[in-house]
């Protein structure tokens, strides 16, 4: 322990050595935290993934047909109706907080569909977005009675599936860092930082699997590593997490077989280098046994969806820009993919958050001795991280990123910011100060401003927000919508009133102190 104290004090981040229930109540704040500023800063993309959560809660059926022509990665199997091109563990999730809030929702659209009839209203109204996407999105939504339901299923998914994984992630982090530094306060820092200064804050703005994936991967490494003891689990336990974990990326998208590959050669080698060959045989089959779960699941999706278990749904998808290219648009590793992954000015990973810059210095402080993650373990972040790189750059379709923003490499933060962070640690506090700004600013930007498509790339939110005042995705939304909802917001919406009312509440959040329960004195009577 005095090791890792002088790891954080090398910071100039003031080491603090609480005691357990110190960390757990911190933990506790941390999680409700991000909870309630990414809730805040929920946008109201209805991505594909919520369509099948839709169906699942609706009718427990892996169709959506009544939703055909909606979605362009929504396609029709013969005899088999119609389906998402994606894998779908996020919508499964997803499809848990929606079923228990669906009677309110269906009141909700009942009514609003009520209202609209007796109008007499046959047209939607003009919906001012600046995409023509959006604008007949919308519309067609209104004319099928959806576009209230939409609205309201996104912010459920995104305020009690989507914000709380996220905010979960970053508690994980938190304990990550505890147990490497020491240090409640670096930790705590650290985590912050993880949570608001990448793109972990940008994605968590909608059900995204993406990122749902980098959470569920980044637990089943720390279930095998198990940094300072700090699960308390057996060793049978968390090779069967981490196979859970593994066999889940997979259930949530195929980029997740990278994780599942290098946690099952990571726990082999574990155990091998702890007691041999008759360890690492029980390891692999417990691994195996975790992950089997999941696997089967994704296998039963896809024979009920497509009839054969073994394709991806991506196998049935009729032809659309990129899918000549390979096998249905997946290719060998192309460099110029690689490089706009990493670099390209609308969605590459270190214009996105160049703060992971600092990632590649880790090695060399590991040489020096200089970091408290053992050589091994770094390794496997190193990896993990550049496996996930080199496997999308042969996935045609990321290069449609430039209408989303950074997605495809997003299960990486987790491990490249474990990276970063130990580099962090040891810059001058100056230094951390100006960086740890920069980032969050950039970072904040892009959940307030979510539009990347134009000119300027990434620098487009930073723009719109210095020029034109603070944002909310969702308030923007509501500002551009016509009918019951012109006469609220025909003059703008400040988000400023609901950004008082998060600050309050997250500064009582910090400021209650958790009451000791009263001693009790007992005298005996002599």
């Amino acid at each position: 322990m005095a090791q890792q104290v002088a790891w954080a004090r090398g910071s100039d981040i003031p080491a603090t050595g609480p005691g357990r229930g110190s960390v757990r109540t911190t933990a506790i704040r941390l999680f409700l935290t991000c909870w309630i500023v990414f809730t805040l800063h929920f946008a109201t993309n209805t991505v594909r993934e919520i369509f099948l959560a839709l169906a699942i809660g609706d009718h427990f059926s892996f169709r959506v047909d009544e939703y055909r022509g909606m979605h362009p990665d929504l396609f029709e199997k013969p005899g088999y109706g119609w389906h998402i091109g994606a894998n779908p563990g996020a919508s499964m999730v997803a499809a848990i907080p929606y079923s228990l809030l669906r009677p309110a929702i269906d009141a909700i659209l009942a009514r609003v569909n009520r209202r609209r009839a007796a109008s007499g209203q046959t047209e939607p109204p003009t919906y001012q977005s600046p995409w023509p996407m959006a604008r007949e999105f919308y519309a067609e939504a209104w004319r099928r009675g959806l576009d209230i339901k939409f609205g309201l299923a996104a912010f459920v998914m995104q305020s009690l599936c989507m914000a709380p994984s996220s905010a979960f992630g970053a508690v994980v982090m938190f304990l990550v860092l505890h147990r490497l530094f020491g240090s409640e306060r670096t930790a705590l820092v650290l985590a912050l930082l993880y949570a608001f200064a990448t793109p972990v804050f940008f994605r968590t703005g909608y059900l995204n699997h993406n990122m749902m994936l980098g959470h569920i991967a980044f637990l089943g490494l720390v279930a095998l590593w198990n940094p300072g003891g700090m699960l308390g689990w057996g060793e049978a336990r968390r090779l069967l997490v981490a196979g859970l974990a593994g066999g889940a990326a997979v259930l949530f998208d195929y980029s997740g077989a990278v994780f599942l590959a290098g946690l099952f050669l990571y726990a082999i080698h574990r155990a091998w280098a702890e007691g041999g060959r008759h360890a690492a045989l029980p390891a692999a089959f417990r691994f195996a046994c975790g992950a089997l779960g999941p696997v089967l699941m994704l296998w039963f999706y896809q024979w009920r969806s497509f009839g054969h278990p073994f394709f991806p749904g991506q196998h049935w998808m009729p032809p659309v820009e990129w899918i000549e290219r390979g096998y249905q648009g997946f290719t060998l590793p192309q460099p110029e993919l690689f490089l706009a992954l990493g670099f390209d000015y609308r969605f590459g990973l270190f214009t996105s958050c160049p703060i992971f810059l600092l990632a590649l210095a880790a090695p060399w402080l590991r040489r020096r001795g200089a970091i408290p993650i053992p050589a091994r373990e770094m390794a496997v972040l190193a990896f993990l991280s550049l496996g996930l790189w080199v496997f999308c750059s042969g996935i045609q379709y990321a290069r449609l990123q430039f209408n989303t923003g950074i997605r495809y490499l997003a299960p990486a933060f987790p491990f490249l910011f474990l990276l970063t962070a130990v580099v962090l640690v040891r810059l001058p506090r100056l230094v951390l100060y100006l960086v740890s700004v920069a980032a969050v600013t950039e970072s904040w930007c892009l959940a307030m401003y979510r539009d990347v498509e134009r000119g300027y790339g990434l620098a487009e939110p930073v723009l719109r927000i210095f020029t034109g005042g603070f944002q909310l995705p969702a308030l923007t939304v509501l500002s551009r919508m016509g009918g019951e909802f012109r006469e609220y917001f025909a003059g703008g919406v400040s988000p400023l009133p609901l950004f008082v009312l998060a600050g309050a509440v997250i500064f009582g959040i910090w400021k209650w102190t958790p009451s000791s329960p009263p001693i009790e004195v007992h005298l005996e009577e002599k």
